[in-house]
């Protein structure tokens, strides 16, 4: 009975002994289940992403000549607000003048010598740049158009090399060409059995004949007389004279310019107020229909009456008695650009966005909107739509121009050009011999090459 007693208890045992361990195994089963639900749930449901990281808000300044009456004043903000609506983050402080203000190259002189740069500048290439680009305020675009190679070939190669300065850089982002020339009311030359000024003695007898009725035959002003200045230059110094400048020997061509600007004001070709008026108003003059031609840029077109603009055409400005032109020579090119400050550049927190900003002003769609507007020539292979007879006019004496060059301005020295100016008024009233007028603009040249 002992035995089987022993036996009994220990049978007894290790069936406790199974049962605690079936209950261990039950409660660990228990245990475990929730943990592994947990993570077949956890496993199925999304992870938690933490909120976007808000991009850093952006200021930039971009300084233009697409304000006052500018044909593409509303294009070009349209332009800027293409850019902010897929940049929300970014805001940009459009900053214009008007390019027939001579405040404007003012401004972008004291702002690019006195640390108040904009990010982003619309200005003249050659001349006029010089003094910011040597001074190191922006940046070639050289490296950054071979990084974009999209941005790079949506130009045509034309106007990126027309955009070099002296030094083999291109600092400057073409948007649009320009030409000029002699602006012609055909209604106002036809009602008074007039030719077309073609040559410089159909020019003259127009004059005299409209002088005469009282209608202001050709409506410049005196002191901002930069075109007239341009086109008689390149008339009586030709293309090689007009080029070269002032830096070594004057060219007595040069004189024969301001001997033709004398014999147009003796037979009264300009507005009797000529020198008291500026740009805007001589504009104005021969918007509402009260002169019958004007030396302009195609940029001033889109600023006219609709009247005038359908009755005008442009013919190159004629050949001065003597004169070294062919009749044929225009001026024009990609005169303008839009440049990227150096401190913009070195600045982390504005750099790339300024990149983008300056890829978008100058890219195919930008460059279409703009020319459209102002009838410029595109610095992109794009299509022009909307252009009036007179743009048209204007692009197909550019294709037939025996040549095309840069405006004077560009060849010499600010305080040249604005020497050229002060004397116009001068020569043409007798206080000065056009002698004595290049001769000062040659002193200042020297100065200032020294």
């Amino acid at each position: 009975m002992k035995r089987t007693s022993i036996v009994l208890l220990s049978v007894m045992m290790l069936f406790s002994m199974f049962i605690a361990a079936c209950g261990n195994s039950n409660n660990n089963a228990g245990n475990n289940a929730p943990a592994s639900s947990n993570t077949d749930t956890n496993a199925n449901q999304p992870v938690a992403e933490e909120p976007a990281k808000e991009a850093e808000k952006v200021t930039l300044r971009v300084f233009s000549t697409f304000g006052g009456t500018d044909a593409a004043r509303d294009a070009f903000q349209a332009v800027i607000d293409e850019f902010t609506a897929s940049h929300p983050n970014v805001t940009i402080e459009n900053d214009t003048m008007s390019a027939n203000d001579d405040g404007f190259r003012t401004k972008v002189n004291t702002d690019m010598t006195s640390g108040n740069e904009p990010d982003l500048l619309f200005y003249f290439i050659g001349a006029d740049a010089e003094g910011f680009v040597n001074a190191d305020k922006v940046v070639p675009l050289n490296e950054i158009l071979d990084a974009n190679a999209d941005w790079k070939n949506g130009f045509i190669p034309d106007a990126l090399e027309l955009a070099r300065q002296a030094d083999g850089n291109i600092y400057a982002a073409p948007l649009t060409g320009f030409y000029e020339g002699l602006f012609v009311n055909k209604k106002i030359f036809e009602d008074n059995g007039l030719e077309l000024p073609t040559d410089w003695t159909k020019l003259t007898t127009a004059v005299k004949a409209l002088a005469a009725k009282d209608i202001i035959p050709l409506s410049v002003p005196f002191d901002q007389s930069h075109y007239l200045i341009e086109h008689t230059i390149l008339s009586a110094a030709g293309p090689a004279g007009q080029d070269k400048g002032l830096a070594e020997a004057i060219d007595p061509n040069w004189e024969k310019a301001y001997a033709a600007m004398k014999e147009l004001y003796e037979l009264g070709a300009f507005p009797k107020d000529a020198a008291t008026i500026d740009l805007n108003m001589s504009g104005n003059y021969y918007s509402e229909g009260l002169a019958a031609m004007t030396i302009e840029g195609s940029w001033a077109i889109g600023g006219w009456s609709d009247d005038t603009r359908a009755n005008t055409t442009v013919v190159p400005f004629p050949t001065v008695p003597g004169g070294a032109g062919s009749g044929n020579d225009i001026v024009g090119g990609f005169g303008s650009g839009f440049y990227l400050s150096k401190a913009t550049y070195d600045n982390a927190a504005k750099k790339d966005t300024a990149i983008e900003l300056l890829k978008h002003l100058t890219s195919p769609n930008s460059i279409k909107t703009i020319a459209s507007a102002n009838g410029g020539t595109p610095a992109a292979d794009v299509e022009v739509t909307g252009l009036q007879q007179v743009q048209l006019d204007g692009f197909a004496m550019t294709a037939k121009a025996d040549s095309i060059s840069a405006p004077v301005d560009s060849k010499v020295a600010p305080e040249t050009f604005s020497d050229l100016r002060a004397s116009v008024g001068q020569v043409v009233t007798g206080k000065k011999t056009p002698t004595e007028a290049i001769e000062s603009a040659k002193k200042v040249e020297d100065a200032n090459k020294n």
